[in-house]
C-alpha cells in the first residue's frame, strides 16, 4: 500500500513540535512500512489484496503481519500493530464495528487457536488504548508545542499505555515508535534552546543523526531525495523532456522499479486532472442540485467526491 511519509524530519524543521503533537495523539496514525521482522517467529499465511473491503485499499496488500513463535503462541510486535492500523485507516469508509470485524476475520485467516484468540484479545486492548488517547488529547494541561509540554504528553501517553499492555508488550509493539519520538523530542529541544548558536544547533542535530541506525537514516533521507528528484523532473519537463528521458533520469537516481512506480503515479495524476477538467466543464452548465449530484455520482466514487470541493472553488 502506498503511504505518505509521516515525518520529513529535517525538511520540516520549523514544524517539528506541531508535527509531533499531531503524531502522538493521532487516532488513526499512518505508520512507516519498514518495521523489522520479529526474531524467532514463524510467519503465518500471507494476505491477499484487500480491495474487497474498502475502496481506499484497492490494489494494496495488508501492511504488517501476524506471527507465532516456535511454541505456537502469538508474537505481539510492531508488525501486528501495522496490520491493525492498515484496516483502522478505513474508518470513515466503514464503521468502526465493520473495521473491527474485518480485522478479526483477517486474524482468523492468518492464525490458529490459541494464537488467534490472543490476537483478538490484543486487538480489543489496542482499540481501547486508541480511544483513551483521544480523551488524553482533550486534556488542556497537556497542551502546548514546547519541548516540556511534548515531554509531558509522551509520558502521559506511556503511562496510559501501561493500563492496556504489559511492559514486554509495550517494548515489542511500540519500541521503535518510542525511539523515534524520543529522537524527535531531542531535536525539538535543540531547536528551542536559545542558548545555542545556529552552528551549535547544527552540530547537535548532526550528532543525533549520527546516532541513528543506518536503516533509519536511509528512511529519513529517502523522501528528501525523491522530492529533489521530482523538482529536477519538473524542470526537465519544463524544458520539453519526454517520458522516456524522465524515466532514464529517475532510474539512474533510484532504480528502474522505482522509476516505473513514479511513472505510474504520473499517469494516475494525469488521468485525475483529465477527469477533473471534464467534470468542471460539465458542471458549468448545471444549476440544478439534483443534476449536479447525479454528475458527481456518474464520474466519481464516494471517496473521490470528498476531494471535489478543493477544485470547485474556482467556479464560485
Amino acid at each position: 500500500m502506498r503511504r505518505v511519509p509521516t515525518l520529513v524530519w529535517e525538511a520540516a524543521a520549523l514544524l517539528a513540535a506541531a508535527a509531533l503533537c499531531a503524531w502522538v495523539f493521532a487516532w488513526l496514525p499512518a505508520r512507516d512500512a519498514a518495521a523489522p521482522a520479529a526474531p524467532a517467529a514463524t510467519p503465518a499465511k500471507a494476505a491477499g489484496q484487500a480491495a474487497s473491503f474498502a475502496p481506499s485499499l484497492a490494489g494494496t496488500h495488508a501492511d504488517g503481519g501476524a506471527t507465532t513463535g516456535a511454541d505456537g503462541l502469538l508474537v505481539a510486535n510492531e508488525d501486528l500493530v501495522e496490520l491493525f492500523d492498515y484496516y483502522l485507516a478505513t474508518v470513515g469508509e466503514k464503521t468502526p464495528a465493520q473495521v473491527r470485524a474485518e480485522i478479526e476475520r483477517e486474524l482468523e485467516r492468518r492464525l490458529r487457536p490459541p494464537a488467534s484468540n490472543a490476537a483478538r484479545q490484543l486487538l480489543g486492548r489496542y482499540l481501547g488504548y486508541k480511544a483513551a488517547l483521544v480523551e488524553l488529547e482533550r486534556r488542556k494541561d497537556l497542551a502546548g508545542a514546547g519541548a516540556a509540554a511534548i515531554r509531558k504528553r509522551l509520558q502521559a501517553m506511556r503511562t496510559l499505555r501501561g493500563r492496556y499492555f504489559s511492559a514486554q508488550e509495550s517494548r515489542a509493539m511500540f519500541g521503535r515508535e518510542d525511539a523515534e519520538q524520543q529522537d524527535m523530542l531531542a531535536r525539538v529541544e535543540v531547536r528551542q534552546d536559545r542558548a545555542l548558536s545556529a552552528d551549535q544547533q547544527r552540530e547537535r542535530l548532526a550528532e543525533l543523526d549520527a546516532a541513528l541506525p543506518p536503516e533509519v537514516r536511509e528512511a529519513r533521507a529517502a523522501p528528501v531525495r525523491i522530492a529533489r528528484l521530482e523538482e529536477s523532473v519538473g524542470q526537465m519537463r519544463a524544458r520539453g523532456a519526454g517520458d522516456e528521458e524522465v524515466f532514464r533520469a529517475r532510474a539512474e537516481a533510484l532504480d528502474p522499479d522505482a522509476a516505473r512506480r513514479l511513472a505510474e503515479v504520473d499517469r494516475e495524476e494525469a488521468e485525475w486532472r483529465r477527469r477533473i477538467a471534464a467534470y468542471l466543464d460539465a458542471r458549468r452548465s448545471l444549476r440544478d442540485a439534483r443534476a449536479l449530484a447525479g454528475l458527481r455520482e456518474r464520474m466519481f466514487t464516494a471517496e473521490e467526491q470528498r476531494r471535489l470541493p478543493a477544485y470547485e472553488g474556482s467556479l464560485q
